[in-house]
């Protein structure tokens, strides 16, 4: 994978800067043969403005790239503006994020670290040193808005937020998150509720929330918990919709319950090894998970993924063991 990392310019004097990234994607073996759509899914751009394209696309590979990030930011003392495709964060929580209803994206997508961007303007308004109100409009490619209010602030030594709006204009949609620590134990929730209003195609009412521990014990060991609970769990049709990115912020539970755990050691500097599970207990099964990340140089980084899936989709059982090797050369 080639990578151009995001490039800033900035107007001294003006409050101005602005910002482009470039993403470059060649995916080769059974993910692209196991799917026939899947390399047009990759092609497709769920943003307001298309920008991405498929340079060569084979039955066993295809080639993508794409525009990430484009925006413009303007600054005025406490006022923050900015317009374009964006990154825009509203997570508390480290896996399942039910709050970040702009750019959700899929914990089994690996391969993208610097997370989903949207077609949006943004304003941040500065309400004290811990403190600020934001308010987001976003335009998708079939022209639907999502737009919300959301507050934060500190209170007790924890972080909190509070937001209300629309999903995909047909959801209202309203949560709060949290996180702050008891001792050396970091502790993050978020919990959103999405309910249908007008002539909405969502016929029934989901509430998500998610609580979780984490915890690092040195400078080489970390660990993490986390549970979520969905009323309403959204019902996988096939595997491939795991990678695809189509999942929404009401759609991340597959299960009315689910588990993660998650330990991740340094034992030399430069290496890192990730060992991850998750329990389904409506699929009658788990997801595990094994990564090592290595830098090889200084813009090169090396990857070895492999995952297993033993679950029930669809009424049928579903054993798949993928591996992935990504060497990353950013410039």
């Amino acid at each position: 994978m080639l990578h151009n990392r995001l490039n800033f310019k900035a107007y001294p004097g003006t409050g101005i800067t602005m910002a482009l990234e470039i993403r470059n994607r060649f995916m080769l073996g059974d993910m692209v043969q196991l799917d026939p759509s899947y390399s047009s899914a990759l092609a497709s751009d769920p943003g307001w403005v298309d920008m991405s394209w498929n340079i060569f696309s084979e039955q066993s590979f295809v080639l993508n790239t794409f525009i990430d990030r484009a925006w413009v930011d303007y600054t005025a003392g406490k006022l923050r503006l900015t317009l374009g495709r964006q990154r825009i964060n509203w997570s508390q929580a480290l896996v399942w994020n039910p709050n970040d209803i702009f750019n959700t994206y899929s914990f089994f997508d690996f391969d993208y670290m610097e997370r989903p961007g949207s077609d949006a303007i943004r304003a941040v308004y500065s309400t004290g040193p811990s403190s600020a109100a934001e308010m987001v409009v976003k335009l998708d490619s079939a022209n639907k808005v999502t737009a919300a209010a959301l507050y934060r602030f500190s209170m007790l030594n924890t972080d909190f937020q509070f937001f209300a709006g629309e999903t995909d204009g047909e959801l209202f949609t309203a949560g709060t998150g949290w996180s702050g620590a008891i001792g050396s134990y970091s502790i993050r929730g978020e919990a959103t509720l999405f309910a249908p209003f007008g002539n909405s195609s969502v016929k029934e009412t989901t509430f998500i929330v998610t609580a979780g521990v984490d915890k690092v014990f040195s400078d080489k060991i970390s660990a993490l918990v986390q549970m979520m609970y969905s009323n309403n769990p959204f019902v996988l049709d096939t595997f491939t919709e795991l990678y695809k990115g189509a999942i929404t912020a009401s759609q991340l539970a597959f299960s009315e319950f689910s588990a993660i755990g998650q330990l991740s050691c340094t034992p030399v500097p430069l290496l890192n090894i990730s060992l991850s599970a998750i329990w389904y207990p409506d699929l009658k099964g788990y997801f595990a998970d094994a990564t090592i990340d290595f830098s090889m140089a200084e813009n090169v980084d090396f990857s070895l993924v492999l995952q297993h899936f033993d679950n029930i989709i669809s009424g049928e059982v579903t054993q798949i063991n993928l591996g992935f090797v990504r060497i990353k050369y950013s410039f």
